[in-house]
């Protein structure tokens, strides 16, 4: 492969994740109320309404002084053990990228928050074709768990952001940079 060729398939390459990038969601858990055990917030309604995708950004909200997000395991999230969570985040403003197909658990590690519905399973659903579904297991995702329903139609009251607006302008500032590659 010559010089030029590198530069158009290293170029194709890049120009593919961005896109993927530009197409991702970011979600505000809980929509208005944010992270939180008041206001009676149903996080498992509030995840059944959207459709979530690897690459996806969910941003948990809330006041640091009395809550915190920890991701877990399925059975820690079954039964709000919080002794060995997979990560801790207390910032009152957390970011986490969602990066594989599968449930995501997390919960508050506040002591009775968890069991008062302080706790989320992100669905990233499963490929249709089982041949193009990643072969392998994931800590966090768990087969035995039913899929979440999502519904045809989201919710109106739906907190997400999508970068989709900007897709036109996207695919015009990777087409100069592949262009420039090739140059």
């Amino acid at each position: 492969m010559g010089v030029t060729a590198e530069r158009a398939a290293a170029a194709a390459v890049v120009m593919a994740m961005l896109q993927q990038v530009a197409m991702a969601a970011v979600y505000k858990v809980g929509d208005a109320a944010g992270w939180t055990i008041a206001g009676g917030v149903d996080y498992k309604q509030w995840a059944a309404t959207k459709t979530f995708e690897p690459g996806d950004v969910i941003v948990f909200e809330y006041n640091a002084q009395f809550h915190n997000v920890m991701r877990v395991t399925h059975s820690m999230y079954k039964s709000c053990n919080v002794s060995k969570p997979l990560e801790t985040h207390s910032s009152g403003n957390d970011s986490i990228t969602i990066k594989s197909r599968g449930h995501h658990f997390f919960l508050c590690g506040v002591p009775g928050h968890c069991q008062a519905g302080q706790k989320l399973d992100i669905n990233v659903l499963r490929l249709s074709s089982p041949a193009a579904a990643p072969t392998t297991p994931s800590a966090l995702a768990s087969p035995s768990v039913p899929l979440a329903r999502t519904p045809s139609a989201p919710s109106p009251s739906a907190s997400t952001t999508t970068a989709s607006h900007l897709h036109p302008l996207i695919t015009a500032l990777l087409f100069a940079f592949c262009v420039a590659a090739l140059a």
